[in-house]
C-alpha cells in the first residue's frame, strides 16, 4: 500500500491550493479516505473524510465551507481543494486509508491504517 500526497506549497492568505493523494497497492475504490493535518508544535488533527463512492463527506468545523474533499476511483486519487486559506491552515497535510471500523468516529485516527508522507502547506498573511 502506498499513498503519495502532493500539491502543497506557499500561498498568501485567501489563496487556494489543490492537494492530491495517489493511491496504489490496494483496491482504492473500496475504502473511505481521510485527510489530516499537523501544524508545527501541535497534534495531528482530522480535516476531512470521504466514503468509498463519494456519497458522503465530513469536515472539521474549522475548514467547513472552505475545503472540499473529492475522489476519482478511476485515477485512484483523493483530492483536497483548499480555498480561502488562512494562516492557521499552515500544516503538513496527510492522506490516510480508513479500514472498516463500525462504531468509531470518522474523526478518530486509529481506524486509519495507512498514511501518506504528507505535503506541506504554508499560508502567509
Amino acid at each position: 500500500v502506498q499513498l503519495q500526497a502532493s500539491g502543497g506549497g506557499s500561498v498568501q492568505a485567501g489563496g487556494s491550493l489543490r492537494l492530491s493523494c495517489a493511491a496504489s497497492g490496494f483496491t482504492f475504490g473500496t475504502y473511505g479516505m481521510g485527510w489530516f493535518r499537523q501544524a508545527p508544535g501541535k497534534e495531528r488533527e482530522f480535516v476531512a473524510f470521504i466514503t468509498w463512492n463519494g456519497d458522503f463527506t465530513l469536515y472539521d468545523d474549522s475548514v467547513k465551507g472552505r475545503f472540499t474533499i473529492s475522489r476519482d476511483n478511476v485515477k485512484n486519487t483523493v483530492y483536497l481543494q483548499l480555498n480561502n486559506l488562512k494562516v492557521e491552515d499552515t500544516a503538513v497535510y496527510s492522506c490516510a486509508r480508513r479500514r472498516t471500523s463500525p462504531h468509531t468516529s470518522l474523526r478518530d485516527q486509529a481506524p486509519y491504517d495507512y498514511w501518506g508522507q504528507g505535503t506541506e502547506v504554508t499560508v502567509s498573511s
